[in-house]
């Protein structure tokens, strides 16, 4: 508190699952303005403005857990996303006029501890892949998994690339015709690009956004690591088989985010 009393700063934002109204009237003698980001709806907020990204989340949800003078920014036309993504939103729908599935991504967070991204390269070396298909891996550059991820590579039936610590996920993602995903905060980056997708479920607190994008036609769901092998081949054959899935689907994904989230906001901060 003391070192925020003597920077005085115009906004403090707070994202972070263990904290709620208590915290924040503590800090907000110290500071302009508190903006909260959440997404769970489960407990009390003392801020001024609050934001939660989530697809088809009602004001209602905070309503009765925030200041009547908080500024409730709801749904995923807030969804925060580095300005490249918008940027490139327009070549990524241009180039799936023609659908097909001829460049994979695979990218399970950074850290991935319990090797998701293996099970997915067990499950697609099983699929039918078109011979020319070519899949790339993203990895954090401290990913306990990079060894093994790059031997099992190499003995996949189609090229396997694996990439850590990229700087361009946006292009790599406009270039991709189908990703293979956790179920966290890039899936708003994939919508963003209209990127067909089949979304794991790692953790519980992303079943609410796997929901919501299923409900929407924007994603496959598969709802737990353990169900990666049978699920990943029989998803991965049905876009196969129906190309026009793939430009349905990212139709569907492109309408959730548009990638100024960021902007909307800060029109509010300033």
């Amino acid at each position: 508190m003391k070192v925020l009393a003597r920077l005085r700063p115009r906004w403090v934002i707070v994202d972070n699952y263990a904290l709620d109204a208590r915290w924040e009237q503590m800090i907000k003698p110290c500071c302009g303005g508190v903006l909260v980001i959440d997404d769970l709806a489960d407990r009390a907020h003392d801020c001024d403005l609050l934001l939660d990204q989530t697809l088809g989340r009602d004001i209602a949800d905070y309503e009765p857990r925030v200041p009547g003078s908080c500024v409730l920014l709801c749904g995923s036309e807030y969804a925060l996303l580095r300005p490249e993504f918008a940027e490139h939103r327009h070549y990524s729908l241009e180039r799936r006029r023609d659908a097909k599935i001829e460049n994979i991504l695979v990218s399970m967070g950074g850290v991935d501890r319990d090797n998701a991204t293996g099970k997915v390269l067990s499950a697609l070396a099983s699929a039918l892949l078109p011979a020319d298909c070519v899949i790339s891996v993203v990895m954090g550059s401290n990913a306990p998994w990079v060894d093994a991820i790059n031997k099992q590579a190499t003995n996949m039936p189609v090229t396997t690339v694996v990439k850590s610590a990229v700087s361009n996920m946006a292009q790599l993602m406009a270039q991709s015709d189908l990703a293979i995903g956790a179920a966290g905060a890039t899936s708003w980056e994939r919508c963003c690009l209209g990127l067909p997708s089949i979304m794991i479920v790692l953790a519980a607190n992303q079943k609410a956004v796997a929901s919501g994008l299923r409900s929407a036609e924007a994603a496959e769901v598969v709802p737990a690591p353990h169900a990666i092998i049978e699920m990943v081949p029989t998803l991965v054959g049905r876009f196969l088989q129906s190309p026009c899935k793939l430009m349905r689907m990212s139709i569907s994904a492109a309408s959730v985010t548009d990638g100024k989230g960021v902007y909307r906001l800060t029109k509010h901060m300033i």
